[in-house]
C-alpha cells in the first residue's frame, strides 16, 4: 500500500481547519445578520444597509456598528451595542443564542432606547456568559422568562421604562446579579426576597407590587419601590400585618371609590396651595410699597413664608402655610405631572413644611422642603419670564412628554403672569459642580466613572434634542451645577427648557444665539470640567481658554487632572475625550457638532474602553 506523504497530511490538516474555521464565520455572520434583520423589522430579511452588518464583510475585521470583539482574539463578538438605533421589530434571542459560537462569547447586549416590541425569548439564557442585559425604553411586552435564572454570570439587568407584566421570576437566586432595574412596567406579585446590601443599583418604582419589600435594602429608600400601592413595610410605613390575600379583597372593592377621592382631594388641596401663595406673593408687593416695611410674615425672624425674596441665607427655615383667604382668580393654576410621586400626603401636608433656601440667582431662588412623611422636595421659583402663562403651561407639557431617564422632570408646576414655580425630587447627592470640585471630589470618581458621565449626559441630551427639536425648545443653560447625581450617582440633567440664564461666574459664555448650538458649547465645557478636575473660572481665567492655550503649546497631557493621571487611566482615550470637548466649544458656533454627533463620538471611546477591560470580566 502506497503511503501518503506526511506533507500532504499537514497540508490536508490544514485545510480542513481552514473550512471548519470558514463555515463558523459564515454562521456568526448570517447569524447576527438574521438577528438585526428581526429587529429592524424587516420584511426582506436583510438589515438596514447603513449598519454595515452583510455578507461580504467580516464582524471583527471590518467593525460592523455596535458590534465589539475580543481585544486579543479580535475574532470573537463580545458586545453588542444598538443603543438608539431606530429598532422597530422584534428581539429574536435565538437567533444568536442558539448559536454556539455566539452564545459563548458574549458578554454584553445593549438596546436601550429604542422601540423594540413583542416579548423576551426564553432562548435568552442560552447566552449564558451574558453579564449586562439592558433593554431600557422600549415597548416589550409579556413576563421576564424565568430561564433568566440560568444567566449565573449576569450582573446588570435594566428593562426599565417598557410593558413587561406579569410576576418576577425569582431573580435573586442570581448571586452576582448588583443591579435590577425595572421602574415604569406592569409587572405584579410579590418581590423576591432580594439582599440589597449587595446591589449598587435597584429600582422597582411605578409598577403594581405587593406584599413586603426585601428585609435588608442596603443603600436603598422608599424612592426605589415608589407608586406601588400594595407593597408594605417599615421603610414605606405601611403595615403587612393583614395577607396579601385578604389586602387584595379589601383594595379591590374600594380602588376605584378611594382614587376617584384621592384625585379630588389633590385637586382641592393643591388649589388652596397655590391659592394661598398667591396670595402672600399680593400681600408681600403691597408691603414692598411702604418704605419702611419687612416683608416677613411668621411668628420669628428665622421663620419667614415662601415667597419672600428679602430671606438671607442664613435665614434657612420657611414655612409655606399663611393664615389667609384663597384667591378665586387661581382656579386652574396647578398642573401636576405625576401625582403618583406623591402618593401618601397632601399638599396640605407641603403647605406645613419647612423650607430651605439652598440658592438664590437673579431670576430664581431654589428652595429644598421636607414633608412630614419625609419625602424631600425641591421648588424652583422663577420670576420677571416675559411669557405668558398658556405659554409657560404649554412649554412644560412638551418638555414633559419625552421622559429621558436622565433628564429630571418637574412633578408639578404653577404659572401666572409674575411668578412660576416647579416642584421636583429632590437629588440628595448635589450637582455634579459640587462633586467635582467640592469636598465631595474622591478618587472613587475615577476615569471610568468620567467617562460614564459624559456618554450619559450626551445622550440624553442628543435625546431631548431630537424630540424637542422642532419645538425649537433646547436646555438654554446648560452648565455642571444643572447636572444632579441621583440615589444611584447617575448624572441627571436638571432643569431643561428653562431659559432664564442666571448672572454668576460659573454661566458658561455663549458666543451665539443658537440655543441648540449653546448647549453643545455647554457640554463641552462640561468635559472640560471632568477631564480636568477644574472650575468653569479658575482665579478669573475662563477654561476653554486655558485648554486651547495648553493645547497649543503641545503640553496638552498637562490639562488632565492629576487623579487621572495617578490612576494610570487611558490618556489615548481621554485625548480623544478632548477632542470632542474642543470640537464642541468651537467659536464658530456652525462648525460644532450636533449632540447626536458628540453622543456617537463619545460611545465609541467608551467602547474602546469597554473592550479594554474586557479580559477582567467574567
Amino acid at each position: 500500500m502506497k503511503q501518503i506523504p506526511i506533507w500532504a497530511l499537514i497540508i490536508s490538516f490544514f485545510l480542513l481547519l481552514h473550512a471548519t474555521d470558514s463555515a463558523v464565520e459564515e454562521v456568526v455572520r448570517s447569524s447576527l445578520i438574521n438577528f438585526l434583520a428581526k429587529l429592524n423589522g424587516s420584511t426582506t430579511g436583510q438589515p438596514d444597509p447603513s449598519f454595515g452588518w452583510n455578507n461580504y464583510t467580516d464582524p471583527c475585521k471590518n467593525s460592523w456598528k455596535g458590534v465589539i470583539c475580543d481585544s486579543q482574539t479580535k475574532t470573537e463578538v463580545r458586545r453588542i451595542y444598538l443603543n438608539q438605533s431606530s429598532l422597530s421589530g422584534v428581539f429574536d434571542a435565538a437567533t444568536i443564542c442558539n448559536v454556539p459560537p455566539l452564545a459563548n462569547s458574549l458578554i454584553h447586549i445593549k438596546l436601550d432606547q429604542n422601540s423594540i416590541n413583542g416579548n423576551l425569548p426564553a432562548e435568552i439564557s442560552n447566552c449564558k456568559n451574558l453579564v449586562r442585559l439592558l433593554l431600557r425604553q422600549n415597548k416589550f411586552v409579556g413576563s421576564l422568562p424565568d430561564s433568566l435564572l440560568n444567566l449565573k454570570n449576569l450582573k446588570r439587568l435594566d428593562v426599565s421604562f417598557n410593558d413587561f407584566s406579569d410576576n418576577l421570576p425569582n431573580l435573586s437566586l442570581i448571586s452576582g446579579l448588583t443591579t435590577f432595574l425595572a421602574q415604569y412596567n406592569h409587572f405584579t406579585g410579590e418581590l423576591p426576597n432580594f439582599d440589597l446590601s449587595k446591589f449598587e443599583m435597584f429600582n422597582v418604582s411605578f409598577n403594581d407590587f405587593k406584599g413586603p419589600i426585601p428585609v435588608v435594602t442596603g443603600p436603598f429608600n422608599e424612592s426605589s419601590f415608589l407608586d406601588n400601592p400594595g407593597l408594605c413595610g417599615p421603610l414605606l410605613k405601611r403595615d403587612c400585618s393583614s395577607s396579601p390575600d385578604d389586602k387584595n379583597n379589601s383594595d379591590g372593592k374600594k380602588r376605584s371609590k378611594d382614587e376617584i377621592i384621592m384625585y379630588s382631594g389633590y385637586g382641592a388641596v393643591g388649589f388652596a396651595f397655590f391659592s394661598l401663595i398667591i396670595y402672600k406673593l399680593s400681600k408681600r408687593r403691597k408691603e414692598e410699597e411702604k418704605p419702611d416695611s419687612v416683608n416677613i410674615v411668621a411668628s420669628s425672624a428665622d421663620d419667614a413664608t415662601f415667597s419672600t425674596d428679602h430671606k438671607t441665607e442664613s435665614e434657612s427655615k420657611s414655612e409655606f402655610s399663611a393664615n389667609s383667604a384663597a384667591s378665586p382668580l387661581v382656579s386652574t393654576s396647578l398642573v401636576v405631572l405625576r401625582s403618583p410621586i406623591v402618593n401618601g400626603f397632601s399638599f396640605e401636608d407641603l403647605l406645613k413644611a419647612p423650607a430651605e433656601l439652598l440658592a438664590r440667582g437673579k431670576h430664581s431662588s431654589l428652595y429644598r422642603v421636607i414633608c412630614e412623611n419625609g419625602l424631600v422636595l425641591a421648588v424652583k421659583r422663577i420670576k420677571d419670564w416675559a411669557i405668558s402663562s398658556d405659554e409657560f403651561k404649554q412649554r412644560m407639557e412638551k418638555i414633559y412628554q419625552p421622559n429621558h431617564p436622565n433628564v429630571l422632570q418637574a412633578l408639578a408646576f404653577y404659572s401666572s403672569t409674575q411668578e412660576k414655580l416647579l416642584v421636583y425630587e429632590y437629588q440628595n447627592n448635589g450637582s455634579l459642580c459640587r462633586f467635582l470640585n467640592g469636598t465631595q471630589m474622591s478618587k472613587a470618581f475615577d476615569w471610568t466613572s468620567r467617562l460614564n458621565v459624559a456618554s450619559t449626559i450626551a445622550e440624553a441630551l442628543a435625546f431631548m434634542h431630537q424630540e424637542l427639536g422642532p419645538e425649537g425648545i433646547a436646555h438654554g443653560n446648560l452648565k455642571s451645577s444643572n447636572i444632579l447625581m441621583n440615589k444611584n450617582m447617575e448624572p441627571c440633567i436638571s432643569e431643561y427648557g428653562l431659559m432664564v440664564t442666571e448672572n454668576t461666574e460659573n454661566v458658561n459664555p455663549r458666543p451665539e444665539t443658537n440655543a441648540f448650538k449653546a448647549d453643545v458649547y455647554g457640554f463641552g465645557v462640561i468635559v472640560l470640567e471632568l477631564l480636568t478636575g477644574k472650575l468653569v473660572k479658575n482665579k478669573g481665567i475662563d477654561l476653554t481658554t486655558w485648554v486651547h492655550s495648553v493645547v497649543r503649546e503641545e503640553w496638552t497631557v498637562e490639562v488632565f487632572d492629576k487623579i487621572l493621571i495617578a490612576e494610570s487611566a487611558s490618556e489615548d482615550r481621554m485625548l480623544s475625550l478632548l477632542q470632542v470637548a474642543i470640537k464642541c466649544v468651537n467659536v464658530n458656533s456652525e462648525a460644532r457638532p450636533t449632540m447626536n454627533q458628540v453622543a456617537v463620538m463619545i460611545n465609541t471611546i467608551k467602547e474602546e474602553e469597554d473592550s479594554s477591560l474586557s479580559c477582567y470580566e467574567p
